[in-house]
């Protein structure tokens, strides 16, 4: 079913700017090992499995365009290369793999792992059919990414937090666009302070620029080379809203079909509408086989290339010293 697009950013703003949307009826239904290939993490609400890609709205409330809901994927401190999967009936979190092992992230001194929170902003896709006008690349067929600067607590995957916009990067990432969001949860005091990247650099020295600095260089350890970060500087936040709102009206273009979706599964339940691709809350378990409930093992053990720090010189290139061997993947 095709709906002007109109529409359908009409009905989704009417919904939030009445009712917001209450993170709290949000939960999750993990099931396996943390750290393994078969870990999944299924967002509910209301106890009905849900996609956090498709039926979380955008803006908890639409009168504030600055504040977007935001899925925790990886905790801050964390090293699991975490993502919401593409290709799964309602986008599951899992834990991606390369050449079928789980991917970790090294960590660079003084940072461990992750030095934020991580994850993404729902009802948003960088488009692989449409270049970034202010990049020049085509999107990279995922969400867009936002990573929380936030000082309280770390989260956990399938968290539904609700963040600040203050600003963006935007990385290439295999030639392709892989927009950053930078932000602060709505309930850190900081919030109130704080508009922009430069506000931010009054309460917190240095940090902006560290996390700057760590997504141009994560991936060395494992023999990749720098990421450009296209401007080699943080956007406005004016300019970062506007790339939501294309990234917006982009996903609306998938879940609609108007766009080759590819490998994406568009499942979702929350709009009957969209009837080739609704499925009901209650009937979602059993209808793409989800376990009925929760089953958490314990987590398998990090491999141990990733339980140590690793060292740059000015120009972030890996230091090495005699003996040391780096078998980071």
């Amino acid at each position: 079913m095709y709906l002007p697009t109109v529409i359908l950013f009409a009905a989704v703003a009417a919904v939030t700017a009445a009712q917001g949307t209450n993170t709290s009826e949000y939960s999750v239904r993990e099931v396996g090992a943390r750290n393994t290939l078969g870990w999944r993490v299924w967002m509910e609400k209301k106890g009905n499995p849900i996609s956090p890609w498709h039926d979380i709205p955008l803006h908890p409330d639409s009168r504030q365009s600055n504040v977007v809901n935001f899925v925790v994927e990886i905790p801050r401190w964390t090293d699991g290369k975490i993502e919401t999967q593409r290709n799964e009936p309602l986008n599951p979190i899992f834990h991606d793999n390369k050449k079928n092992k789980p991917r970790f992230v090294a960590s660079f001194f003084p940072h461990k792992s992750y030095p934020f929170l991580y994850g993404s902003i729902p009802q948003t896709w960088e488009s692989p059919h449409v270049k970034d006008n202010y990049t020049g690349f085509v999107g990279d067929n995922d969400p867009v990414d936002l990573f929380d600067i936030s000082s309280i607590s770390p989260g956990f995957p399938g968290q539904v937090k609700q963040v600040k916009v203050l600003g963006g990067l935007a990385m290439i990432d295999d030639n392709t666009t892989d927009w950053k969001v930078i932000g602060v949860d709505v309930k850190d005091p900081l919030a109130q302070f704080v508009n922009s990247v430069e506000d931010v650099e009054k309460y917190r020295p240095g940090v902006t620029k560290a996390f700057h600095e760590w997504f141009i260089y994560y991936k060395v350890a494992r023999g990749k080379g720098l990421n450009t970060i296209v401007g080699n500087a943080y956007v406005r936040a004016e300019t970062m809203l506007a790339k939501l709102v294309e990234s917006h009206r982009h996903w609306a273009d998938l879940v609609q079909e108007k766009q080759d979706k590819g490998e994406i599964s568009i499942w979702q339940t929350s709009d009957p509408r969209l009837s080739s691709t609704y499925v009901r809350p209650e009937e979602a378990t059993k209808m793409f086989n989800i376990p009925e409930k929760s089953s958490v093992l314990p987590a398998a053990p990090r491999p141990a290339p990733y339980e140590r720090w690793y060292y740059l010189d000015s120009k972030f290139k890996l230091l090495v010293v005699p003996g040391d061997v780096v078998e980071v993947e």
